[in-house]
């Protein structure tokens, strides 16, 4: 069975159109076909009740282990704060060269402004792409306006473009090339 599609698996309760807007953008970024497939019903098992987050890289091994075999890469999406030990928090957390990947809407969406939802829509698009990103081996990019930089606030999230910049537009087709 030849492997195909992306897919976009909610964890929990996410909005249709978080959901709808992941695939829609993630299928033209990447040129490869999305699917919304529920694979995880709670992360209860990775939650740190010290520091009341959730250890994504713990859910990336569960996700990896329930990915259907038509399954190119995956990008699960979690209302739920993640965080690896050695940062206070990470927007989402992927496999280098590998299949799984995650991103948490919970310090991306703002609530406090009333014209807010472009804007969400936005960082959660990037953050989605970055993500995934890594899975296809991407590394993070110097250049501050490419999809692929590292960003430590959510202003620099803001700032950077929803595209890839040149060179890693070709590692990426290059990628994609060898999968296919």
């Amino acid at each position: 069975m030849k492997k195909t599609d992306i897919i976009i698996s909610p964890i929990g309760k996410i909005s249709p159109w978080i959901l709808e807007t992941i695939a829609r953008e993630i299928r033209v970024i990447f040129k490869l076909p999305t699917r919304i497939m529920p694979l995880l019903n709670d992360i209860f098992f990775a939650h740190d009740p010290q520091r009341n987050q959730y250890y994504s890289t713990k859910i990336l091994d569960a996700l990896e282990s329930r990915a259907p075999k038509a399954c190119i890469k995956l990008l699960a999406v979690t209302r739920e704060d993640l965080f690896i030990p050695i940062l206070t928090h990470v927007y989402g957390e992927a496999r280098l060269g590998g299949l799984p990947s995650i991103i948490s809407i919970s310090r991306l969406i703002e609530y406090t402004q009333i014209d807010s939802r472009e804007k969400n829509r936005s960082r959660i698009i990037k953050e989605s792409a970055h993500e995934l990103g890594h899975t296809f081996d991407l590394r993070h990019c110097p250049d501050k306006t490419c999809i692929m930089h590292y960003c430590r606030k959510i202003e620099e999230v803001d700032q950077k473009s929803e595209k890839f910049c040149r060179y890693c537009k070709i590692f990426l087709s290059d990628s994609i090339k060898v999968l296919g």
